[in-house]
């Protein structure tokens, strides 16, 4: 390829940072899906991990899901209802604002929080074996540094201040 056509603004779009991080993060939570329905659960779907990923583990308000997903509470809403038709999520009156319904995992959601959180493990290392652990360490490490740097507030509010974690 001559350098012409690897400045054409449409191939620079291709390959921007964006376009690599968004297609990194659809592979891994594709392989987390995969993983997830591997291990028993069939109906879990891809669209379902955006609350998981901001649920917490105590209650919290449509809304703030919402909010914290940056998704329309129509849209988690529709989610969350096939979340509760499956088992995983329950509403109830939320204790500061009886008009609010709170959510929360039911015993069935807090034991896919675990197996999730396994095969996040699993793909975190398969990731880390291929890339080299000191490089994908190194690049998790920037990237929770940038996320910080540019105050992103990527975890929920309602979750500790520590997210350390090196498999989420």
């Amino acid at each position: 390829m001559d350098d012409e056509q690897s400045q054409h603004p449409a191939r620079r779009l291709s390959g921007s940072l964006a376009r690599i991080l968004r297609e990194f993060s659809r592979d891994y939570e594709g392989r987390i899906t995969a993983g997830i329905r591997a291990r028993g659960y069939p109906t879990f779907r891809h669209c379902h991990q955006v609350v998981f990923a901001n649920i917490g583990l105590g209650q919290v308000r449509v809304t703030e899901l919402a909010r914290s997903a940056r998704i329309t509470q129509q849209a988690m809403g529709k989610t969350l209802r096939e979340l509760e038709k499956l088992g995983y999520i329950e509403r109830a009156v939320d204790t500061q604002d009886r008009r609010a319904k709170a959510i929360r995992l039911t015993p069935r959601g807090v034991q896919l929080v675990a197996v999730a959180v396994e095969v996040a493990e699993e793909v975190h290392g398969e990731y880390a074996r291929k890339v080299g652990e000191p490089t994908f360490s190194d690049l998790e490490a920037r990237l929770r540094d940038a996320a910080s740097r540019l105050e992103l507030n990527y975890l929920p509010s309602s979750w500790a201040a520590d997210h350390t974690d090196s498999g989420q």
